[in-house]
């Protein structure tokens, strides 16, 4: 039977499409790593390593044995797997084929210690499956192996193709590196491991030590700032190396999920606040001191966010370049200012920079930059060699400061060679003008004491003419006083007697105070001595000064009686001088001065100065016969007291 030509064509594609998938397959298909003496330990990358997400965190371990979910794995593209999407859950598997003929003990390790949660399902030979957990959110005691990292025991007893499976759940991104040693191999290694480890940590103690002693010594902060920085690194790496989780919180895997966040969080903090102190930065560049103080508090914004809301932002590591680039700039820019401790400053953190940029660059998967150990240390090794070269920004800041110190300790010597050459000049000519001070005094002295005689002459005839005149002085006083009294005595008994303007009468009773001395020495006497007081109450005769003016209160009964009760005065509402004026004038016009006129003469409203005048002739009626018999120099005043009044 001949196959037309079109069937044929048709035959041939077929057959060179199964030729092609046979050749393909292989390629797309995972490898498997077989067990080996001659091979200490494996790296499983690239099509060794498959993967499968679960966006949903819900695929069960049958679930992931089905058929549909087996054909989903994929071979990884890169060295390195990682759990990209935080929120889902990784499933990796690889094939190791068995030699039992092997005449080594074989472990599987995972590098990352940082991974929260790996479900292991370890293929026994026989078709089943034995079942491992392992994580940083458990107890570290549950480790097969008291190491940092997580191991497991394989079973080397059968020749068998045995696919493992492992489950990882991470809130940060974490390396799933899975490594194929043999027990020898992981011993030597783990104890080259400690060792590095001891002498990383064991640096940064003694650098913490060694500038704590230093800060002791001179009380300059960029030492302790140093202290804090260094420890919080020291700190950070022991997180993110495990080392913490085994030595300092083995029982508080809680502790695992944030205290990286917390100890790099130091690491900013402190790193800024060593920049401020070490460089100066409040003077020699203000405008960045203030960003960096703005950076300091946004950063601890973003800690305390993270601290009390969501503890997986801590993953969010790439947010300590900002506080890295600003010191780094920071440190540049005062170096081009000509401050040389900052020389070292810029090379410390260099390193560094370095560092953490090859770190994001592993991170974003950039090839060719993974150089084995060196690659996994690189950020450590960073660390150590700044913390190198802070020390000796440090100590050159140190020596600048001895420098200056120094420098301005010759200026002050030799100033105070030139203040002692000044002094010395100066004593000199001192002690020439004093010598001539002294001869020009010497000279004054003898005419001063040749004056100082005269003087002395002179004082005495002035001490005999002052005696003289002080006994002058005394029988002038005596004539004063004797003056005084007869012109006193000859006005009151012209006012008694005669006629006198309102002006005048003012001068001898120009107000209220000299009206009531003038009444209180009527009723009762110029003074205690020769007065006549007598309680109108009681009859005691000792008395207190009262509460108006010029009154008095009985020492017995405690009655006060005021100046103006008991005279013509009381109850009066006019001015007590112009009261004075109206008897005076009553008295010298014998009562036929009319009120108009006195209102005229005193400004008083004529109504009140008839009623007050109209008082007064009664009184004057009433002792006609006294005024008549009256001596000379009475006049007036015996129209005043008026004994038939009641106490005010």
């Amino acid at each position: 039977m001949q196959i037309p030509s079109s069937s044929k064509y048709i035959h041939t594609v077929l057959i060179a499409i199964l030729l092609v998938i046979s050749f393909l397959v292989p390629a797309f298909a995972q490898r498997t790593l077989k067990v080996t003496d001659s091979q200490d330990q494996h790296i499983f990358t690239g099509k060794e390593i498959q993967y499968l997400e679960d966006k949903a965190g819900s695929y069960s371990f049958k679930d992931v044995l089905s058929p549909a979910s087996s054909d989903r794995f994929i071979n990884s593209v890169t060295n390195t797997p990682q759990n990209y999407n935080l929120e889902s859950t990784y499933w990796f598997r690889i094939r190791i084929l068995h030699n039992p003929d092997s005449r080594k003990n074989w472990v599987l390790e995972f590098f990352d210690q940082t991974i929260d949660d790996i479900t292991a399902y370890l293929p026994d030979g026989k078709g089943g499956y034995t079942t491992r957990r392992m994580g940083d959110q458990l107890p570290f005691r549950n480790r097969e192996y008291s190491h940092k990292n997580f191991e497991l025991n394989i079973a080397n007893t059968a020749a068998y193709d045995g696919t493992y499976y492992f489950r990882v759940k991470s809130h940060q991104i974490a390396d799933t590196i899975i490594v194929l040693r043999s027990v020898n191999r992981f011993i030597q290694y783990a104890l080259d491991e400690y060792f590095i480890f001891g002498i990383f940590y064991g640096m940064v103690l003694v650098f913490s030590f060694y500038n704590l002693m230093m800060y002791l010594a001179v009380r300059q902060i960029q030492y302790l700032y140093y202290v804090l920085y260094n420890l919080c690194v020291g700190l950070f790496e022991m997180c993110i190396d495990g080392v913490a989780y085994q030595y300092l919180w083995p029982n508080a895997p809680e502790w695992n999920q944030y205290a990286y966040g917390i100890a790099l969080y130091g690491v900013s903090i402190f790193a800024l606040q060593f920049t401020r102190t070490l460089l100066y930065t409040h003077k020699k560049a203000p405008v960045l001191d203030r960003v960096i103080i703005w950076i300091m508090g946004l950063r601890t914004l973003f800690f305390l966010i993270c601290l009390f809301f969501n503890t997986d932002w801590f993953s969010y590591k790439f947010v300590e370049l900002v506080p890295l680039a600003v010191a780094f700039y920071t440190g540049i820019y005062i170096y081009r200012q000509g401050y040389h401790p900052a020389r070292f400053f810029v090379l410390g953190y260099t390193f560094l920079s370095i560092g953490f940029i090859h770190k994001l660059l592993l991170m974003l998967h950039v090839e060719g930059l993974n150089f084995g150990v060196v690659t996994y240390y690189s950020l450590s090794i960073c660390f150590v060699l700044e913390m190198i070269f802070l020390s000796f920004a440090i100590g050159d800041k140190v020596r600048v400061l001895k420098t200056k110190k120094e420098k301005a300790q010759r200026q002050i010597i030799r100033q105070m060679h030139l203040n002692e050459k000044l002094k010395d000049s100066l004593n000199v000519r001192l002690e020439a003008q004093v010598e001539e001070r002294t001869r020009e005094v010497l000279e004054q002295s003898a005419i001063i004491e040749a004056q100082n005689e005269e003087l002395t002459e002179v004082n005495a005839l002035l001490q005999q003419q002052k005696e003289e005149i002080l006994q002058m002085n005394l029988l002038l006083e005596k004539d004063n006083e004797v003056l005084h009294t007869s012109v006193v005595k000859v006005t009151q008994a012209r006012v008694m007697s005669a006629e006198v303007d309102f002006e005048e009468f003012s001068k001898i009773y120009p107000d209220n105070d000299s009206c009531f001395r003038f009444l209180a020495s009527m009723k009762w006497g110029n003074d205690a001595a020769s007065g006549h007081y007598e309680c109108r109450k009681c009859g005691h005769d000792h008395y207190f000064h009262g509460h108006s003016p010029h009154s008095r209160r009985c020492a017995k009964c405690d009655y006060d009686e005021s100046v103006i009760s008991h005279t013509i005065f009381q109850n009066t509402r006019i001015p007590i001088n112009k009261a004075f004026y109206m008897v005076f004038l009553m008295y010298t016009t014998k009562g036929k001065i009319s009120s108009h006129k006195l209102s005229e003469i005193l400004s008083i409203r004529q109504g009140t100065c008839w009623a007050y005048a109209s008082r007064i002739k009664k009184v004057m009626q009433d002792r006609r016969k006294e005024i008549a018999a009256s001596r000379s120099g009475e006049g007036w005043s015996l129209l005043v007291l008026d004994h038939s009044l009641e106490p005010a």
